[in-house]
């Protein structure tokens, strides 16, 4: 980019009268002074004239070939391969001129005219990927272009988070693999509206950050993490057309979300959209055989503060009765979801499948075997074939 200038020439500056004196003043000679004639004979000051010119020239001559050569000589490069270490960012937009700047900067390469001749001359310079590089100071820069054009060369933090976790659980997961602490992203998700949480969410990032593999550089901080979280469920919510479908089906998008962590937490794969069947029936239909009332036992594992159970017992359920998060003694959904729900779970929930169902029981948990009814009775046989699976098994179902 140029910018226009504007060049000064000495006699923009200088005065009507050259003499000393104040602007506007005339000197006290100025007016008798005459003009001297010259001693120099006029062929004489020709021939002088003459070789100033031609001194002019040959000066001119030599520095303009040397000028030339300097041109057509390689930009000083390091020989490599280099010494200690060094993280150049690469970040959206950026040019082979602003990258080639960030390391002549940083003392990667040696020039910027070097590494912008390297990048021209690798095909694959125009591709590299936004993040962080580890390189060395004084790199050849061929060498250092060559490990911009590798993505495997990028510097991150694998963290793979699955579906079904809490946010407390997420939170462990990320202080173990980072050099933050719990309280560190629990400071950053007291201010939800840094991490983008949508105003329905009401606050609480339950359910909102998102489970996915992430890869974070090594300058990101709490806030980033949890933001590519969060923004990583808008992406999901999107897709799955989170807030039209609520407004379809009369529901508010945080409902949904609500719905998409039940499901999340008592469906797997094709059964997905059927368990959100479910959850839709009992709470639409009256009269019904639940009478509103959802019971699904992972919303009461999470009054219960644990990992969920398939199987709770009476005491369990009347220890937390008064929770709003007990489905068997609290009617219609909980406040919000109970753990975080995947792609699958999300659609599921915006994308219900037709039927009459209003039980189901997963009579093996090996498997994940679920069977679906309408029946009562039914109902009643696919627990006692449960309460057979479990019977042969070491652990509490």
């Amino acid at each position: 980019m140029t910018e226009d200038r504007h060049e000064e020439h000495p006699d923009d500056h200088r005065d009507d009268h050259p003499d000393d004196g104040l602007p506007g003043e005339l000197p006290l000679e100025a007016g008798r002074r005459r003009r001297r004639r010259s001693r120099v004979p006029g062929c004489l000051a020709v021939l002088v004239a003459l070789a100033v010119v031609a001194g002019g020239l040959w000066w001119a001559g030599n520095a303009g070939m040397a000028f030339l050569r300097d041109l057509a000589s390689d930009p000083e490069d390091y020989p490599g391969p280099g010494k200690g270490s060094v993280t150049i960012e690469v970040v959206s937009g950026d040019t082979s001129t602003i990258i080639c700047r960030a390391m002549a900067d940083k003392d990667v390469v040696a020039s910027v005219d070097a590494c912008i001749a390297a990048a021209n001359a690798d095909p694959d310079a125009g591709g590299i990927q936004v993040g962080f590089y580890s390189l060395r100071k004084q790199m050849a820069a061929a060498d250092a272009i060559d490990v911009l054009v590798d993505p495997a060369n990028l510097v991150k933090s694998s963290l793979t988070v699955p579906e079904g976790l809490r946010v407390v659980d997420i939170l462990e997961r990320l202080a173990a693999s980072t050099d933050y602490d719990v309280e560190d992203f629990e400071k950053a998700l007291a201010k939800p509206e840094k991490i983008g949480l949508p105003d329905y969410a009401g606050g609480d990032a339950e359910g909102y950050l998102f489970p996915a593999t992430y890869d974070f550089g090594p300058k990101a901080k709490p806030k980033d993490m949890l933001k590519a979280m969060v923004d990583r469920w808008r992406q999901a919510a999107d897709e799955a057309g989170l807030e039209e479908a609520a407004d379809a089906l009369g529901y508010t998008p945080h409902e949904l979300m609500t719905i998409a962590s039940l499901v999340e937490a008592e469906g797997r794969g094709d059964d997905m959209p059927k368990v959100a069947r479910v959850i839709y029936n009992r709470l639409e239909i009256e009269p019904n055989p639940s009478a509103g009332f959802l019971q699904v036992d992972a919303a009461v594992n999470y009054a219960l503060g644990r990992e969920p159970i398939a199987r709770l017992t009476t005491d369990e359920i009347d220890s937390v009765a008064d929770s709003p998060y007990n489905t068997y003694r609290q009617k219609g959904l909980p406040p919000g979801p109970i753990e975080a729900p995947g792609d699958a779970a999300i659609d599921a929930a915006a994308n219900p499948a037709d039927g009459p169902w209003f039980f189901y029981v997963t009579v093996n948990l090996r498997t994940g075997e679920t069977k679906f009814t309408d029946d009562y009775d039914e109902f009643l046989g696919f627990k006692r074939e449960l309460d057979e699976y479990c019977a042969t098994q070491s652990d509490r179902c």
